[in-house]
């Protein structure tokens, strides 16, 4: 079955609520419209209410199966309430004032909404930078038990083919112990993905065919994740190079205990120049569609949007953090 059929059966029914901060653009409000009217999940539009009403006439959109909050005009003892929330989740770090700064920001207010239950999961970023959605989300949210940084993975999916490449997203400087924590993040993800895990390490080098600190990098990362994540230790190896982890004459040869090499398809690269050019190369020469990049490692999911996001890519990520949500 085509990955969203299974995402959409997965979160049909199971009432997942996503908050959309950038409710008066016209991507986000077809992508909800269609969402709601689809009964995947119950979208909430935030924004200037005029503004929403006006993008809606004018796409002739029906809103009504879609909740739409104005924060300028919110329930002033709900909104006194979001305040304390905010303030005691910040232990000290931001006072009351600034705290209501902080809620008349689209970003932070859905933010808050998701961290006090009022939603599941939000979609961000089509039209605020990567920084302004990651921001509130580290701050309010935080990282899962376990992580103590987050992640950006990409689904490359052809046909009948789907893996998870990361990090390709996040991390600019990754060392064994982050690596590890990705990798961990990773085979989640897989699962949200109905992939079964089986994690690579990459290296330029197997098993120790070549000598470098950057491999012992890998290789030490390799360990830490196993004991992270015991449950996932007999399908995480490394360190391999990405076609002994991959092709399985090849894994065989190399690596022939390995129960991973030559049968992987969740990628864990050394770095992010790595990863981002991996995944660029499956994408544009190998043909893989690259969905992404889905943020791992947070306590409640948080989805980044591209500023070039289409309708269809709005309603494709809110699916994947609904999923996400589950999980």
């Amino acid at each position: 079955m085509e990955l969203f059929e299974q995402l959409k059966n997965k979160i049909s029914g199971q009432n997942k609520t996503i908050v959309f901060p950038e409710g008066e653009d016209v991507r986000i409000q077809g992508a909800a419209v269609r969402l709601a009217a689809d009964g995947l999940l119950k979208p909430i539009l935030l924004g200037d209410g005029k503004a929403i009403a006006a993008t809606a006439t004018a796409n002739s959109f029906d809103l009504s199966g879609v909740e739409v909050i104005d924060p300028a005009n919110y329930d002033e003892s709900a909104l006194a309430q979001l305040n304390v929330a905010l303030v005691e989740r910040r232990k000290g770090k931001t006072d009351a004032d600034t705290a209501a700064k902080w809620l008349k920001d689209v970003n932070y207010f859905g933010t808050m909404l998701v961290y006090t239950g009022k939603a599941d999961g939000m979609v961000s970023g089509a039209t605020h930078p990567t920084g302004d959605t990651v921001r509130p989300a580290l701050q309010i949210i935080k990282t899962a038990p376990g992580s103590s940084r987050i992640s950006g993975a990409f689904i490359m999916q052809k046909g009948d083919e789907r893996y998870v490449f990361s990090d390709a997203a996040i991390n600019i400087d990754i060392d064994a112990p982050t690596m590890a924590e990705i990798a961990v993040q990773s085979a989640k993800t897989a699962k949200v993905f109905e992939i079964d895990p089986r994690v690579a390490m990459l290296s330029f080098s197997t098993k120790g065919s070549a000598k470098s600190p950057l491999v012992d990098k890998v290789a030490e990362a390799t360990k830490l994740a196993k004991e992270l994540a015991p449950e996932f230790a007999d399908v995480i190896d490394g360190e391999l190079q990405f076609d002994a982890a991959f092709v399985p004459t090849v894994g065989a040869a190399k690596a022939p205990d390995s129960k991973v090499a030559g049968h992987a398809n969740t990628f864990i690269f050394p770095s992010l120049e790595a990863g981002n050019i991996g995944y660029k190369i499956a994408q544009r020469l190998g043909g893989y569609e690259a969905i992404g990049p889905i943020l791992q490692g947070l306590a409640k999911p948080v989805s980044d949007l591209s500023r070039g996001a289409n309708e269809e890519d709005v309603y494709k990520v809110a699916i994947i953090t609904a999923a996400q949500a589950l999980a």
